[in-house]
C-alpha cells in the first residue's frame, strides 16, 4: 500500500522496522564496478571504500567505519571535524550521497551473492 502524499510516504519511511530499514542501505556502485558486477546499487557494509559525492566532504574517500541503520547515516574515515575544545566528532554521512568504490568481500556469502548477479 502506498500514497501520493510525500508526507505519508516520509512518516512510513521513519516509522518502517528494522528488516525494511535495511533495504534503504543501498548505495550506487563505481562505473568500474557497475560494469564488472552488472548492477547499479548494492547494501553499505562496514569495510566499504566509499566516494563522497555531495555535500561538504564531496571527493573525500575513505573506508566505511560505521553504518547507522536506524538512520540510515554511514561513518567514513577522514570525515570529521575538530571540535573548539582540540577533539574530533566523525560526522555521519547520508547513504545516497555515497558512491562505493571498493567492496569489502570478507564475508563469502556477500562475495558469492555479487558473483552469482555477475554471471
Amino acid at each position: 500500500m502506498s500514497s501520493a502524499s510525500p508526507r505519508k510516504q516520509r512518516l512510513r519511511r521513519y516509522k518502517a522496522p528494522r528488516h525494511i530499514l535495511a533495504k534503504f542501505l543501498a548505495a550506487h556502485l563505481s562505473p568500474e564496478l557497475r560494469n564488472k558486477y552488472g548492477r547499479r546499487a548494492v547494501r553499505l557494509r562496514q569495510g566499504d571504500t566509499v566516494k563522497v559525492i555531495k555535500g561538504t566532504f564531496k571527493n573525500i574517500e575513505g573506508k566505511v567505519k560505521r553504518v547507522d541503520v536506524k538512520r540510515q547515516m554511514a561513518y567514513i574515515e577522514n570525515v570529521s571535524i575538530k571540535k573548539s575544545d582540540g577533539s574530533t566528532v566523525d560526522v555521519p554521512i547520508r547513504i545516497p550521497n555515497l558512491m562505493i568504490t571498493q567492496l569489502n568481500l570478507d564475508d563469502k556469502y556477500r562475495k558469492e551473492k555479487l558473483e552469482a548477479k555477475q554471471a
